[in-house]
Parts: structure tokens; sequence; C-alpha cells
């Protein structure tokens, strides 16, 4: 994982290097085209031999991520002459870049790729971890595989252009490392629940080994890092027990059964708060801190419920599918304070009431709704 500045920019070498002039197909989609793609077009001119690359655009969205776009995707790197030592690059969130890593894990039996991470949760999430993948059969990321990127970029530059809302669902990845790993990131979010919006000072409180560098810059170096930390001992998870699944129990259900109009991010958002009031009502952690962390999730503008989707019904189902992936285990990430986190493995852990009282709780807070499309 790198971070850098002007990674288009032809003096940049970074992105050149991770290519190391084999044959290249970039991918990106329709608005990252529109931003971005006659810049990468100069790059890859300026880098790359003639005749050695291609850009290719593919379609943005959840509702494209398919298998249909993984095929559309290795059929464009066929069409361009990819052999087995190519690479394909993928610029763009986290769409893009599970597309293309997916492509790149089954295409040939499996090609180097690269990303140039353009979101927010691109570049503290997808981008650090080795997971792709495609929504199938009624079920978010049912199909996929563990296809390590021979390069992940960073380029805090390229979140300048991004959507308020694309920024709200990266702060949700962000709090949920805070939440689960690092109470001084809490504090800075809870102070500052506008970072990547406006602009922020400094807090005097920062470790001296993040002053100088300004918020932004901190917050995103330290959920990036505690990502890594809690991915790199576990990276294929053979230990289905991962403190990293926080926000990804209750909120797939709630993305798919929205058809998608919740955004990943604020289903992330919205399963933290079911999760953290779950575990007030289970006597895990005490109602000051649990206000704490609903109170910053909506403070930073994200949903903590969804009347058509977070029901007493479909969220009892959710548990269950996530107890049968897990290989029948629940490992239901919950708070038990700020920046820290424990599992309830067992299902019969979390009686209907619980979840209901905890829903209900929910229900009748303050706080945006989730945004339709």
């Amino acid at each position: 994982m790198d971070i850098t500045d002007g990674v288009l920019d032809p003096d940049n070498p970074l992105l050149a290097r991770a290519v190391e002039g084999r044959r290249a197909v970039a991918f990106l989609g329709p608005t990252v085209d529109r931003l971005y793609g006659e810049r990468l077009r100069r790059y890859l001119a300026a880098h790359l031999a003639p005749g050695s690359w291609r850009v290719v655009r593919i379609g943005g969205g959840e509702d494209h991520k398919t298998m249909d776009a993984v095929e559309e995707i290795c059929a464009a790197a066929k069409a361009a002459g990819l052999d087995r030592r190519g690479v394909m690059i993928a610029v763009g969130g986290g769409v893009t870049c599970d597309l293309v890593g997916f492509a790149a894990a089954i295409y040939s039996r499996g090609v180097r790729y690269v990303k140039v991470n353009t979101t927010l949760v691109g570049q503290v999430d997808v981008g650090v971890g080795v997971k792709t993948g495609v929504n199938a059969l009624g079920t978010k990321n049912m199909l996929g595989a563990y296809h390590p990127a021979h390069a992940s970029i960073n380029d805090p530059a390229l979140l300048r252009t991004l959507p308020d809302r694309q920024i709200r669902c990266g702060l949700g990845e962000i709090a949920k490392m805070a939440i689960i790993r690092d109470a001084d990131l809490f504090r800075a979010l809870e102070e500052h629940p506008e970072v990547f919006r406006q602009p922020a000072p400094e807090p005097a409180w920062l470790p001296a080994a993040a002053r100088g560098r300004g918020l932004e810059d901190y917050v995103l170096r330290t959920s990036m890092a505690l990502m890594m930390e809690e991915l790199r001992p576990n990276l294929r998870e053979h230990d289905l027990a991962r403190l990293v699944d926080f926000g990804h129990t209750f909120g797939p259900v709630v993305e798919t059964a929205s058809d998608y109009r919740i955004a990943h991010g604020e289903s992330v958002a919205i399963d933290m708060a079911i999760s953290t009031e779950l575990a007030r009502v289970l006597g895990l952690i005490g109602a000051e801190e649990c206000e704490r962390i609903v109170r910053l999730v909506a403070a930073l503008g994200l949903p903590v419920h969804d009347p058509a989707t977070c029901t007493p019904e479909l969220m009892d189902r959710a548990l269950r599918a996530s107890w049968e992936r897990r290989g029948r285990r629940l490992h239901l990430v919950v708070p038990d304070g700020i920046g820290s986190a424990v599992f309830v493995d067992d299902l019969e852990d979390v009686p209907p009431a619980a979840l209901e009282e905890a829903l209900d709780a929910l229900a009748v807070r303050p706080g945006p709704l989730a945004v339709a499309r």
C-alpha cells in the first residue's frame, strides 16, 4: 500500500513502476473516466510502449457488480492481447476494484493487477484488503476470490472531487476501525465529524509522529494502518472471527434488501448502530458509551436506522445468514468500549427480544435516514 501525491502526473513513477513495462489494460467507471480519464491516458502514453496499453470504460455502481461485468472485463483484456504476464489496472472505487480484481484472479488463471483507489472507502478499506468479488444469487459478494493486488496506490488529492455522500460512506469505514480499535481516532472523529468535507484544525493532542501533516492525513493513515494490522495475520480468512467484520453482519442484508438504495458505507453505519445497541441490551457496553458511538455515526451524516429494511424479521435473517457463512459460528462483533470490541459467537446469545429492543431504540432516534438514489 502506497500513499503518493499526483499519482497520474507523468513525473510520478509509482504507477509505472508497478506495471514494470508489461502489457496493460486499465479499467475505470464513467465518473472516473470523465474526471481523470485523459490524465490516465497521458500517463500511460508517457510511460508505456505504444500499442502496449489500453483504457477501457466499464459500468459503475453496485448493480453492475455482476459476473456479466467480469466476463466483459475479461473479453476486453483478451481483445487487447493481454497475456499471462499482463497487468489489469483498476482506477476507481470499491466496485471497480472488486470487479477488476476478480477478473484478474480468473483471467488466464490469474494475472497481476494494480489498484489506484479514488474513493475514501477504497483508500481505507477495499484498497487494503485482498478480497475481490461480485454480487450473485441474491447475496452481496457471494462469488469472489482472494487475489492480492501487486500494488495499491492512494492519492489523497483524488478525494477532493468526491461527492459528499461518498465521503460520508468512507467515514463510516473509518469510524468502524475507531470504534473497535482506536479511542484516539474515535476522539478525532467525534471532535471533527466534518473531516474530509471542510478544513479542520490539527488537534493539540495528536501523537507527535502525526503532527504537522494535518488532521486528514492522521485520520487516513491511522485507519489504513489499523486495517492492515487486522488483516495481515489472516489475509485469507482461515480464522472467521475477524474484528473488521464489525458493520458487516446486518449490513449486507440491509444493502441487498434495499436494492442498493442504501450504499455500502451507509449499510455499515446502520449495522454498527444495531450491533452497538445490541451490545447495550446484552450488557456488554454501558449506556453512555453506546450513546457516544451511535451519536458519532449520526454526526458523520450517516443513517443509524432504515425503516424499510431494519425489521426484526430481516435482521434475524441476517444473523442466521452470517452464522451459516461463518462456519456456523456467529462471530458477531460488538463494541464493549470506545476502541475495543468482543465477539458474540452463538446465535442463542442473541435472543429475538434483545434484537427487537435494539432496533426499537434506533427507530425512535432523530437523525439522517439512508439517502434514496
